[in-house]
């Protein structure tokens, strides 16, 4: 098994390190570090990236890779490598928001560059230092503000290795799309390396069923590597290649009734739009049998936002 070189540091067979990567700095001439955790066996086997915290508000996905840092489970592969970054934007973390300084989005940044915003040398810093390393890997997201994500993997179409993969790791559903331009995911899949987005949970909160599940996954795809043993439970997954989004009618107060994880029947009601003078009352409608897997919790919507994302075959 040979030495692993990652930004100049060498880390050996059988070896842990902690990598800082220099991305940046602030106006503050505060330098910005991205903190990478490499776990290598003495065996030969894949390389595994597990990384979270793209999005800085995006607290369940931290969690997830930071416990597997913490209870020990990585210190102990029987083979390969696994490489664990638990918070990439860690401008976003601070100030609790998807984005760095200059309002840009880093997983619309990929595969970056050196010289460019902070969003780009962040992507460029994956795609120049940690890619060339990885076999495959899973990003671990979080719905955004006020949407709650039923636990779901998300794969690239079309991939046979990503789909084999997300049917490894087994959440309760997997939606089988098209990577988002100039996402990680495309960017791994540009260099022939599967990357699944695992989405669970709402941002700023922390949601115990959706860390579970994905630290569940996680364990099985290293057991079916034949990197560690595990005993983890098997989950039988529902596979969409169709999704939609029920949007508002109108504005109003927004109240629902069915949640993400429900199953749902063309024409049933899902939630009600209420106006605040208690004079009106909108229901809001299914249009397809299928299943929620995502919905809004906030209390007041306007036209046109998105309140139920529904995934059907």
């Amino acid at each position: 098994m040979e030495n692993m070189v990652i930004s100049g540091t060498t880390i050996e067979p059988g070896c842990n390190e902690i990598i800082r990567l220099t991305v940046g700095r602030l106006p503050s001439d505060t330098r910005i570090y991205i903190r990478a955790h490499v776990f290598r066996s003495t065996e030969p086997g894949p390389t595994i990236l597990a990384m979270a915290g793209v999005h800085g508000d995006e607290i369940n996905g931290v969690e997830i890779v930071r416990r597997l840092i913490a209870n020990g489970t990585l210190e102990h592969l029987k083979r390969g490598t696994v490489i664990a970054i638990p918070l990439l934007n860690i401008y976003g973390f601070i100030n609790f928001s998807r984005e760095v300084p200059d309002g840009k989005d880093v997983n619309r940044s990929f595969p970056g560059h050196s010289t460019g915003s902070l969003a780009s040398r962040v992507a460029n810093a994956i795609t120049k230092k940690i890619l060339p390393s990885v076999d495959f890997g899973v990003d671990f997201h979080t719905g955004g503000s006020n949407n709650y994500n039923y636990p779901q993997i998300r794969y690239s179409k079309g991939d046979a290795a990503s789909k084999k993969l997300a049917e490894t790791f087994s959440p309760p559903y997997l939606l089988a799309n098209r990577p988002i331009p100039k996402s990680l995911r495309k960017a791994g899949l540009d260099l022939g390396k599967p990357i699944l987005t695992y989405e669970g949970g709402e941002n700023l909160r922390f949601d115990g069923f959706a860390i579970e599940k994905g630290l569940e996954g996680m364990m099985r795809i290293l057991k079916s590597e034949n990197m560690l043993e595990a005993d983890i439970p098997p989950c039988t997954s529902i596979t969409f290649e169709k999704t939609t989004w029920i949007r508002a009618s109108r504005a109003g107060l927004f109240r629902w009734s069915k949640r993400s994880g429900n199953r749902i029947c063309k024409g049933e009601c899902l939630g009600v739009i209420n106006d605040p003078y208690g004079l009106e009352e909108i229901p809001v409608l299914a249009r397809h049998d299928g299943y929620i897997i995502g919905h809004n919790n906030a209390p007041v919507v306007s036209t046109g936002d998105a309140l139920f994302h529904v995934g059907f075959a």
